[in-house]
């Protein structure tokens, strides 16, 4: 064979490669665009009333196809949200938090409110946040619009130029049913449980790739059960057995009415049948005995499916 010879079936080889290599990136690409929808689930904040510096107050961001739909919004969320971008999700960039849903109105849910109407807009947003909780969020907005008034004018008028509706706020006080649709979720709220309040929501999310059941804070809840039925993932709170045990009376009284315990999130989730249970907005009250470690084993006693626990900017 002469070195022509060779040196065509060389070029042909090649030619032949880079075909294959063109039509595998072409066959990717249509791959990526034509692939299902994928919804995050990114934790911003799980702790509780507690000050513990490594867990901010209760939120939970929902992200499909790089849209956010946020659940409460506790000290801390804006931040977070920050911090869950540079992990990757860049859903959550400040200027994208635009939709709200509250489960009740407690102060640890609800004090980085002012936060999530203000910050987004002064780096920003021009959008008005949308938000959907219980009877009273619509006087809790005018309060804190009229609180930061002062702030909004200077802004506004001022040097800085701010736009003058992205500090806006479009509330929407809910009953149970659907309550919010669009191309990437819907959304069902019910009641749950907790304690003297006289609304306070768990929600239902069914996107394309999955439904997702937040309990915010309740006691044991039927309703919990009824809307999780086999659900993808069931969020929930819980404290521990250990302790229950290490609190007086009242405090008995009133975790027993406001909140659920490991044994009874067990019963609940064996019911519910969820694909993965995920425990957030943890509570320990039995000192240094009382771990998370111990909250795990407590549950899984008697629950035999798959449950994790959540720290802040776990994304699942």
């Amino acid at each position: 064979m002469n070195s022509k010879t060779t040196a065509q079936r060389a070029v042909s080889v090649l030619l032949l490669s880079l075909t294959l290599l063109l039509l595998n990136a072409t066959s990717y690409s249509q791959s990526l665009t034509s692939s299902p929808s994928k919804t995050q689930i990114v934790f911003l904040g799980t702790g509780n009333p507690g000050a513990n510096p490594d867990r901010m107050g209760p939120a939970v961001a929902i992200v499909v196809n790089g849209t956010p739909y946020l659940v409460d919004c506790g000290p801390g969320v804006v931040r977070r949200a920050s911090g869950a971008v540079r992990l990757g999700v860049k859903g959550l960039e400040v200027s994208n938090l635009k939709t709200l849903f509250v489960t009740h109105l407690h102060s640890d849910h609800t004090l980085g409110y002012p936060d999530l109407i203000f910050s987004p807009w002064v780096l920003g947003r021009k959008e008005p946040l949308e938000v959907y909780g219980p009877v009273g969020i619509q006087a809790m907005t005018n309060h804190i619009l009229e609180a930061w008034q002062e702030d909004n004018d200077i802004r506004i008028n001022g040097l800085e130029h701010a736009n003058t509706t992205g500090n806006k706020v479009s509330v929407h006080e809910i009953k149970p049913g659907i309550i919010y649709k669009d191309k990437n979720v819907t959304v069902k709220a019910f009641l749950v449980k907790h304690g003297s309040w006289r609304q306070a929501f768990g929600y239902r999310f069914e996107t394309p790739d999955r439904t997702i059941v937040i309990s915010g804070d309740t006691s044991p809840s039927e309703s919990i059960v009824e809307n999780c039925n086999g659900c993808d993932v069931l969020i929930h709170e819980l404290y521990t057995q250990v302790g229950f045990n290490a609190k007086d009376e009242d405090w008995r009284k009133y975790l027993l009415s406001f909140h659920t315990s490991t044994r009874e999130l067990a019963g609940i989730a064996t019911r519910a049948k969820p694909k993965l249970l995920i425990l957030y907005h943890q509570m320990f009250f039995g000192g240094p005995e009382d771990t998370e470690v111990g909250m795990l084993n407590e549950i899984r006693q008697t629950y035999q499916g798959k449950v994790v626990s959540a720290h802040d900017l776990d994304i699942y």
